[in-house]
């Protein structure tokens, strides 16, 4: 495909099912569907996602099986994600043979023996938890390609605050510090543009708060052990997306496309940059995505477990306490 000309963050995370689908480490996935505890009609499995975007987390859990009997609480700080999730999930759905029951925020999929009640909200995490919080709580938390973009000790607090001692937490596709891009164009260049890349991660401020870290991966290994939680399982989930016969994959030309265009979007104007130099490094990026030969390479972590036991975690307060 051609450079595209105007770009939308939805179709992004479309085009990003695919990429993560097989990244997702199997090993991690597999110690969390065997760790849920059973669920029933009766007593469906409880499952919280944040930072849900348009919904494919829950198609993919679906899809994988992990669940028969769930509410599925989805939120996400983007009301334009949402909606594109209302609108998605029902013809994702039915495609797939559920029966699909629609009522105000909510949604009720059903096949044979399987039913989820999903309830999708656009809400903000630290406003979410601190109304949650001693009024419900969820048998799963997931965070997916969610917490490289936030101040990890700051949120955790008010994540692990939803769970009961016996819950678990699936945080995924958590950005560790490696972008790949080859063919080589400059060596120098290169390195240079993607230190700064990574650098503006680790600058990037979100309402007035520190929100990333471009090497959130390795440390979350040390925040969760200082929050008192416990890591069960944890594992690689590199995007890898290259050409082959066919050219990319699915949607997969777009999503190389966008994140060609978040890097120049991140570092347009960077006084260490030279504009022309930079712009034209740009557009090569581009024109090897139309002629299939670029390959993406971004080093990422899953990880699985259990939050603190009771009377080890903090409170969850107030945003960024």
């Amino acid at each position: 495909m051609s450079t595209p000309s105007k770009y939308s963050f939805t179709r992004y995370l479309a085009a990003k099912k695919s990429v993560d689908d097989r990244a997702l480490n199997r090993q991690v996935w597999q110690s969390l569907a065997q760790a849920l505890p059973p669920a029933s009609a009766r007593r469906p499995l409880q499952v919280l996602e944040v930072g849900a975007g348009i919904g494919t987390m829950l198609e993919r859990s679906l899809d994988w099986g992990l669940f028969t009997q769930a509410t599925y609480t989805a939120i996400d700080a983007e009301p334009n994600n949402i909606q594109a999730g209302y609108q998605r999930l029902p013809a994702w759905a039915e495609a797939q043979g559920f029966s699909v029951e629609r009522g105000p925020g909510r949604m009720r999929f059903a096949k044979g023996e399987r039913s989820v009640l999903v309830e999708l909200e656009a809400a903000d995490l630290f406003d979410f938890s601190a109304r949650q919080a001693g009024q419900r709580t969820w048998d799963l938390l997931i965070a997916h390609a969610f917490l490289d973009l936030m101040d990890v000790p700051a949120s955790l607090p008010h994540l692990l605050c939803l769970l009961p001692p016996e819950g678990l937490f699936y945080f995924t596709i958590v950005f560790d510090g490696a972008t790949l891009l080859e063919p080589v164009i400059d060596p120098a260049l290169d390195a240079h543009i993607l230190a700064l890349y990574h650098r503006t991660m680790d600058q990037r401020i979100t309402a007035g708060q520190p929100s990333g870290d471009s090497q959130a991966g390795r440390h979350l290994f040390e925040h969760l052990r200082a929050a008192g939680a416990q890591v069960l399982a944890a594992g690689s989930s590199d995007w890898v997306v290259f050409a082959g016969a066919h050219g990319y994959p699915a949607d997969e030309a777009y999503f190389l496309h966008f994140i060609i265009h978040t890097i120049h979007s991140a570092l347009a104007g960077h006084p260490e940059l030279d504009a022309e130099q930079f712009g034209a490094w740009i557009g090569l990026r581009h024109a090897q995505i139309a002629a299939g030969q670029l390959t993406y390479i971004a080093h990422q972590l899953d990880f699985l477990g259990r939050p603190p036991a009771p009377g080890s975690q903090t409170p969850a307060t107030s945003k960024g306490a």
